[in-house]
């Protein structure tokens, strides 16, 4: 018996330094490419929502981060959870947003393209902003309902809002994997147009979105019975998504890269995440010989 708990107790020590490693990394991964993108990157409608992306994911590792090290020297508190899971939220609400917006955009370029004038020219920071101000409600009034932020909770206030949190998540989730699934079948079946960079960033989110995002969300729907039935449950789901986080920087980089070519970081992602080209080609279905 002793030596089970003792299996599962290195299972989550490994867990959890493998977290602080990765998350670590993906701080200084997603710090340069708030320098970048804040700094050295035209602001286009689409890397506005990486930029804002990538500022919830830098809050997320750097808040995993802190309280890893304040468990480190014995000071372990119970606002861990709910404090990642905020900035973890804004991150998969712009995740949401932006592959809808690629999603429409391919599929109708004369109506919701950046460079259309039926689109109004800020569309994408306000819908950020708004992100931003509504989820810290949307987190933040379940988890002191049901006690994650003090030891009192109100069970009928809890049960209130943790479903309509629940069902709120489920749209996210769901709104951003059926929109990546339609550019991607889209784009190798039904259209003469290949999706654009941004619409293949999407693609690549959706993808890791249900492989290293959904986990932390079934924990947040779940938690009572996933804690008493799998308690390596939440160091695997933080895992992940810190894997998550920590991966977008270097997949942008690799996009951008070109292979024989020893480049400036910034002209890779800039060409990664540039719209200067890209904007100017946006909309064209047709070869301009056949026009």
């Amino acid at each position: 018996m002793f030596s089970v708990f003792n299996i599962w107790g290195t299972f989550n020590n490994t867990l959890f330094y493998l977290s602080f490693i990765v998350s670590l990394a993906g701080l200084c991964g997603n710090a340069l490419l708030l320098w970048h993108l804040g700094l050295h990157i035209k602001k286009g409608p689409f890397n506005i929502y990486l930029l804002h992306l990538a500022a919830a994911d830098f809050l997320f590792l750097s808040c995993q981060v802190g309280f890893s090290i304040a468990e480190m020297v014995g000071h372990g508190n119970t606002l861990h959870f709910p404090i990642i899971f905020l900035w973890f939220a804004v991150g998969l609400w712009l995740l949401a947003a932006f592959n809808t917006d690629c999603c429409l955009t391919y599929l109708l370029p004369s109506c919701c393209s950046p460079i259309c004038r039926r689109r109004p020219r800020y569309t994408s920071l306000v819908l950020c902003l708004l992100i931003w101000a509504l989820t810290m409600p949307a987190v933040l009034l379940p988890a002191n309902a049901c006690g994650l932020l003090h030891n009192r909770m109100s069970l009928l206030l809890c049960f209130k809002y943790h479903w309509l949190s629940i069902v709120w998540l489920g749209v996210l989730v769901s709104i951003a994997c059926v929109a990546a699934k339609v550019i991607l079948v889209c784009g190798k079946c039904c259209s003469l147009q290949p999706p654009s960079k941004f619409c293949k960033v999407a693609q690549c989110s959706g993808i890791l979105l249900l492989s290293c995002r959904l986990p932390l969300v079934v924990y947040w729907s779940l938690r009572s019975a996933v804690k008493l039935l799998l308690p390596f449950f939440l160091p695997l789901a933080i895992l992940l998504a810190c894997i998550d986080s920590s991966a977008k920087p270097l997949l942008y980089y690799m996009k951008g890269r070109q292979l024989g070519k020893r480049e400036p970081l910034r002209v890779t992602l800039n060409r990664a995440l540039g719209e200067s080209s890209q904007l100017s080609l946006r909309g064209l279905s047709l070869p301009m010989s056949r026009v």
